[in-house]
C-alpha cells in the first residue's frame, strides 16, 4: 500500500507541478479576485485529473491481461512516452528561458463565483489531452508490473488526487505575492524542470522491476 501512495503521489505532482496557462490564469484570478474562487478553480483542475486518472485505472486494468503476453515492451513503450514528455517540457522551459516570452491570459472577472470557476477550471483542465496521455502511459506500465489490487487501485487514485489538489490550493492560496514567482520566466523555469526530472524518474521507475 505504501508504494500505491508513494506512486500516486510522485505521479500526481509530476502532473500538476508545470505552471502552464491554466495555471497562471488561476494564480492571476485568484490575486485579482478571491481565495473562494481560486480554490473553487484549483478543485475543478483536481476534479479534471481525478477522472483521467480513474478513467485510465479502470481502462488499464480491462486490458492489462489482454497485454500481459507483451508485458516488456509495453513497460519500455510507456517509458518511452513518459522521457518523451518529460523532454518536451524541459525543452519548451529552456525556449521560454532563452527567447523570455512569457504567456499573459487576461479575463473579466469581476462577475465570476465560486461554482463558475470551478465549472470553467474543469473544463479547462478536461479538455487538454496531456492528462490522459499521462496516466494511461502511467497505468498501462504499473500493469504491465503486475497486477494491481481494487485497493491498490483505490489508493493510487487517492494519492494522485491529494498530490494534485495540494499542489493546485498552493497555487490559488500563494495569491498575488507567490502567483508573481510562479507565472514569472524563471518560476516556471524551475517548476517545468522539476517537473521533468520527477516525470523521468516516473519512466525510469516503470523499467525497474525487481
Amino acid at each position: 500500500m505504501i508504494d500505491s501512495i508513494l506512486s500516486g503521489l510522485w505521479a500526481g505532482y509530476g502532473l500538476a507541478v508545470p505552471v502552464g496557462a491554466v495555471a497562471v490564469l488561476m494564480i492571476n484570478m485568484t490575486a485579482r479576485t478571491s481565495f473562494r474562487n481560486g480554490a473553487a478553480a484549483a478543485i475543478g483542475a483536481t476534479t479534471a485529473d481525478a477522472l483521467y486518472a480513474v478513467a485510465a485505472v479502470v481502462g488499464g486494468s480491462a486490458v492489462a491481461s489482454a497485454l500481459a503476453p507483451v508485458s516488456t515492451p509495453l513497460r519500455w513503450a510507456a517509458s518511452v512516452i513518459l522521457v518523451g514528455m518529460a523532454i518536451r517540457i524541459a525543452v519548451q522551459a529552456m525556449r521560454q528561458q532563452r527567447t523570455g516570452v512569457s504567456e499573459e491570459t487576461q479575463s473579466n472577472e469581476s462577475d465570476l463565483r465560486p461554482f463558475r470557476a470551478y465549472l470553467t477550471f474543469l473544463g479547462l483542465t478536461a479538455l487538454n489531452p496531456w492528462p490522459a496521455i499521462y496516466f494511461v502511459a502511467l497505468v498501462l506500465g504499473r500493469q504491465a508490473q503486475g497486477d494491481q489490487t481494487p485497493w491498490q487501485a483505490c489508493v493510487y487514485v487517492t494519492a494522485i488526487v491529494v498530490a494534485s489538489a495540494s499542489w493546485q490550493l498552493l497555487l490559488a492560496g500563494g495569491g498575488a505575492v507567490l502567483g508573481r514567482f510562479l507565472t514569472s520566466q524563471r518560476g516556471r523555469f524551475i517548476t517545468a524542470v522539476f517537473s521533468s526530472l520527477l516525470i523521468a524518474g516516473l519512466a525510469i521507475s516503470v523499467v525497474v522491476t525487481d
